[in-house]
């Protein structure tokens, strides 16, 4: 296989690829990161609330593969924007079109399987415009060290076009290859055909996700692979080009395999974390405010880490005047902090905000 990296790839091979894919490294890896996808469904189980799962590990996904395309927003902004009625800033903003083009592809999957489509309607999402297959050619992709030239991808919508419905062939038509491996494979042609003038790393991160779903392996896209990739992103970089220009795919597979069991590992202590604060606050809610407590209020606390009195209001738990009392008592156990943004009063939940930020999965003991 030969490609000049200031030349347009039009002679990309079709899917799927000649040779041995599934290798004895390959299959052992497959059964560790499959199992672990197995304990990240049963996690998500365990919550008697999976919604809220749904609201908030997206989050975490968008701000962690935004910042993969040097578009640096924070967790916490993001929260916040997410709930705030207001402007976010740019980045803020894309971060957040991320979670929406992650969702709103999710529940596509009902109406037809992945493909072209889908993956225009994602980018669209995430650019907050129209995107469609580049139809002009001047695409090349450079180095962040260097800024020399290190890939062009291939140029004619009608080129473009026809690899992506093979593209769309391998992911859907029956195979005896584990999802797995099918999922690195299209992941590479993806981001190789690099469909879009902008958006195809963040577009190609959610349609994994949405492969995962629908091979089965998840029920819901709560998988929060970006930050693995972050944190091995030369590696993911250089070994996308280790199939290009030296046909490695073993070392390409092998290397998304981990990044899905060491996403489902961090994902799955994430989600039990949450599950023992869930538990925690409920034992506290009963102990100190008896009164106030339901389970309504409990899922309105972990929705996500700041709330309004519009939502408990919204649940249904108490009229304003009400929710604003109940509130205040729970700033008066310590469990939220009361803050004013512009005209809105925001509660922070404060011990699910900090197991939020930080790296690792343990809920404080203590509150400050």
């Amino acid at each position: 296989m030969s490609c000049n990296p200031d030349t347009p790839y039009n002679e990309l091979p079709l899917l799927p690829p000649r040779g041995e894919l599934e290798t004895a490294r390959v299959l052992k890896q497959c059964i560790r990161s499959r199992a672990v996808l197995a304990e990240l469904e049963q996690a998500g189980n365990f919550l008697p609330n999976k919604s809220l799962l749904i609201n908030v590990m997206p989050l975490l996904e968008a701000q962690a593969s935004s910042e993969i395309e040097n578009i640096v927003t924070t967790t916490d902004r993001l929260f916040r924007s997410s709930l705030l009625e207001q402007t976010p800033d740019a980045a803020t903003k894309e971060a957040l079109n991320y979670r929406e083009a992650l969702r709103e592809g999710f529940q596509s999957l009902d109406r037809r399987p992945l493909c072209t489509a889908t993956a225009e309607r994602v980018c669209s999402v995430i650019k907050a415009k129209e995107m469609t297959v580049r139809k002009l050619p001047g695409t090349a992709l450079g180095s962040e060290v260097t800024g020399h030239v290190v890939y062009t991808p291939p140029v004619g919508e009608s080129v473009l076009r026809d690899k992506l419905a093979n593209w769309e062939q391998f992911i859907n038509e029956p195979t005896e290859l584990d999802p797995l491996v099918v999922m690195a494979v299209a992941h590479y042609q993806f981001e190789a055909i690099h469909p879009f003038s902008d958006g195809n790393g963040r577009t190609g991160r959610v349609l994994n996700l949405l492969y995962l779903a629908q091979s089965g392996l998840l029920t819901t896209p709560v998988l929060y692979h970006s930050r693995s990739i972050i944190r091995r992103k030369a590696e993911y970089y250089q070994n996308l080009r280790a199939v290009t220009f030296q046909n490695d795919w073993e070392r390409w597979i092998l290397y998304l395999l981990e990044v899905v069991e060491e996403s489902a590992q961090w994902t799955n202590r994430k989600i039990r974390a949450i599950q023992e604060l869930r538990e925690r606050t409920k034992a506290e809610l009963k102990e100190r405010l008896p009164k106030i407590y339901s389970t309504e209020l409990l899922d309105v606390l972990l929705h996500q880490p700041y709330c309004r009195i519009a939502d408990v209001v919204n649940a249904g738990i108490a009229k304003r005047q009400s929710a604003a009392v109940y509130l205040k008592q729970l700033v008066a156990i310590g469990m939220l902090a009361e803050e004013k943004v512009g005209r809105e009063k925001m509660f922070i939940h404060k011990s699910f905000l900090q197991l939020l930020l930080k790296e690792d999965s343990t809920v404080l003991r203590k509150r400050d």
